[in-house]
């Protein structure tokens, strides 16, 4: 089953960090993927940070590359700060408020642009300003990738991410999780192009989409 960090499902810790006990379990797997698609160089948005934990992992991991994090939630950005102040990683940026539905963010470009289970707890809308963002700030080439449970023709969906899609839309139903074949026709408007799917643990993928020379 998924198990992604939901809006109040991260636990507080004496100072202003926040702790989601899923980013200690797919963190690894995730860096081995990032790893492997993520340019050798350069800046690295990503949308959706949470608590930060990721950020301050896949930032000490890949120190050639500048982690950009970003969240639009206040106790969010004051946790990825903290972390990154606790953990003494000095590749990561201080954090943006970005709402990823919003039209206009506070950046101008990037060399990849990583999201985590963002696009199931969150409006459609915030899918759609997702990849529109990616298709403004990345260069030919540069990456979008996406890591959580999704749905996909063809492949039956585990019964834990039936139930999960069911919860999610119980507790709000605009969110729940999306098929793939929504996100690619998202990524061919905004010049986009699907190269890679990855099975991952707890019934999880990563997919890859790369902007279009």
């Amino acid at each position: 089953m998924a198990e992604p960090w939901t809006p109040g499902g991260a636990e507080a810790a004496p100072d202003a960090r926040r702790h989601a006990p899923a980013t200690l379990r797919n963190r690894d797997a995730i860096l081995a993927v990032l790893a492997e698609e993520l340019p050798a160089v350069g800046t690295v948005l990503e949308v959706a940070s949470g608590s930060g934990e990721h950020a301050v992992h896949f930032a000490a991991a890949m120190p050639q590359l500048c982690w950009q994090p970003s969240d639009p939630d206040a106790d969010a950005l004051a946790s990825i700060d903290a972390w990154v102040a606790a953990s003494g990683v000095a590749n990561v940026a201080p954090a943006l408020r970005i709402d990823a539905a919003a039209s206009d963010w506070p950046l101008e470009e990037a060399d990849a642009v990583f999201c985590a289970n963002m696009v199931h707890i969150a409006p459609w809308e915030a899918a759609e300003g997702l990849f529109a963002g990616a298709g403004r700030l990345l260069p030919p080439g540069a990456p979008l990738i996406l890591y959580g449970p999704f749905i996909e023709d063809g492949v039956p969906t585990a019964e834990s991410n039936l139930a999960f899609d069911s919860s999610l839309k119980s507790r709000d139903p605009r969110w729940g999780l999306r098929t793939v074949a929504a996100l690619d026709a998202l990524a061919d408007a905004a010049g986009l192009t699907r190269t890679r799917r990855v099975a991952m643990p707890a019934n999880n993928l990563m997919l890859v989409w790369r902007k279009v020379g």
